[in-house]
């Protein structure tokens, strides 16, 4: 097997010079690495990436942490983050906390311990320890999905207000006057920024929420069965429901089918994320998308910079949502 000292004798340069090619840690002259990089290629020579790592204290490797890995919100940010990291040839670990803001903290901890380049998270909820841990370490971190408005770690999120904005505006466009909506926990920051956009616009219309068609679930599609059977349960007339992602909405389909209420005709519903199934349940899904992929390229991006100790463009970045209307509503 080829050595660095084999690379080194058919580049004509010392072992250290390749060392600082291949890890482009010190300007090298741009005729030196390409000689390196040919000699490279000839000799086929697979650097040891443990002995890198050691040498180096760092790796290749990114964390990232979601709160639950089976939620297909979650199951697209893994997928954008992983691509996106590999184009930029880093592995990425990804970690489920299950919903657990301790066990979140203990994960985050063990990344450090491994000499990880850095960690983009999912924070579990407003109760979440990460930005306690992430002050007592230099290991580069950003948040993506679930930040706080004044966020001390970089932070990358979709615009949660206009979300409830749009939703508001959608289903008032149809016609609805009598509505509900089924949020998650409001001990998640977004939950209560989304609703608040609802809140505000439905107002600006001269619609009050009635108290008792806001259910306070959760981001699960358990959340959108008892929501529904809350709402039909205490006879109060709704002609619209806005569910803040699409697997409460998916389940308020449902609900309102089973129990003899037409969606949209009777009941106009609209969802959050524009998830994988959104388009092909029937009917299919009104919602509001998130640009997951915009959002996870972004991460990585800031992950990257901060890592190699360069300066972002900003400390917050904020994504706009946009309306897929669909069937339901």
């Amino acid at each position: 097997m080829a050595s660095l000292k084999d690379v080194a004798q058919l580049a004509g340069v010392s072992p250290s010079t390749v060392s600082r090619v291949m890890n482009n840690t010190i300007f090298v002259s741009p005729d030196t690495r390409e000689k390196v990089e040919q000699a490279i290629r000839e000799v086929n020579y697979k650097p040891n990436i443990l002995a890198q790592s050691l040498r180096l204290k760092a790796t290749k490797n990114i964390g990232l942490l979601v709160p639950e890995i089976a939620h297909p919100s979650f199951n697209l940010v893994i997928k954008y983050v992983v691509d996106s990291a590999a184009k930029r040839g880093l592995n990425t670990i990804v970690c489920n906390t299950h919903n657990d803001d301790v066990k979140e903290a203990k994960i985050i901890d063990s990344l450090v311990r491994q000499a990880i380049n850095g960690i983009i998270f999912i924070r579990v909820s407003d109760k979440s320890h990460i930005v306690n841990v992430s002050r007592s370490t230099n290991v580069p971190m950003v948040v993506l999905d679930r930040a706080f408005n004044n966020e001390r770690i970089p932070n990358i999120t979709a615009d949660n207000y206009q979300a409830g904005v749009l939703a508001a505006e959608h289903l008032v466009s149809k016609g609805r006057r009598h509505i509900a909506t089924i949020t998650g926990k409001f001990d998640i920051s977004l939950a209560r920024d989304r609703h608040q956009g609802f809140v505000d616009t439905l107002r600006s219309h001269d619609i009050e929420l009635d108290e008792e068609l806001i259910y306070e679930g959760g981001f699960t599609y358990q959340s959108g069965m008892d929501g529904v059977k809350k709402f039909l349960e205490s006879d109060k007339e709704f002609d619209g429901l806005w569910a803040q992602n699409d697997l409460i909405a998916a389940a308020a389909i449902s609900t309102l089918l089973r129990n003899g209420k037409r969606v949209p005709q009777d009941v106009s519903v609209v969802g959050m994320d524009d998830v994988q199934f959104a388009p092909m349940i029937y009917p299919s899904i009104t919602t509001i998308a998130q640009p997951f992929k915009e959002m996870c390229d972004k991460s990585v991006e800031y992950l990257d910079k901060l890592t190699r100790n360069e300066k972002i463009e900003k400390h917050h970045i904020s994504f706009p949502c946009f309306l897929v209307e669909r069937e339901s509503s």
